[in-house]
């Protein structure tokens, strides 16, 4: 597996597969764009196939806060301590910053508990109809 925080060489075919189970989920241009978007981002590369398997990204003011609103890992590769590297690493990028926020399912926030990170409350709106990101 090779890991890269860059988007050097990253296309749209090998962000295939992501999104599983959302209603309507943001086309691969889509993808791409919001992983350029971010204020940071590190990629999963499975070195033989050259496919992106895993990403997580961050949104930074880069002084106090950053929120990760993205951790996914292609089903095929779960359970192969993918999503935890990804994790460990994106913490350690944002080792400066005073809060680094994120929301989950509560089936996942054990999953993230073993992260080092810990449970709080939020709130959060979600506009449905813009979940593919198409305008």
């Amino acid at each position: 597996m090779i890991y890269k925080n860059s988007l050097e060489g990253i296309s749209t075919e090998m962000l295939t597969g992501f999104f599983v189970d959302w209603p309507h989920p943001p086309n691969q241009e889509t993808h791409l764009e919001l992983l350029k978007n971010s204020s940071k981002v590190i990629l999963a590369i499975d070195h033989i196939t050259n496919q992106v398997v895993g990403f997580i990204t961050a949104i930074s003011d880069e002084i106090l806060s950053a929120y990760i609103p993205f951790l996914e890992v292609l089903p095929s590769y779960k359970k192969k301590g993918i999503g935890k590297e990804l994790i460990n690493r994106m913490l350690k990028e944002l080792d400066d910053i005073y809060m680094i926020d994120l929301c989950c399912d509560d089936d996942l926030i054990p999953y993230y508990i073993q992260a080092g990170m810990t449970k709080t409350n939020g709130m959060v709106v979600r506009n449905y109809n813009r979940q593919s990101g198409s305008k």
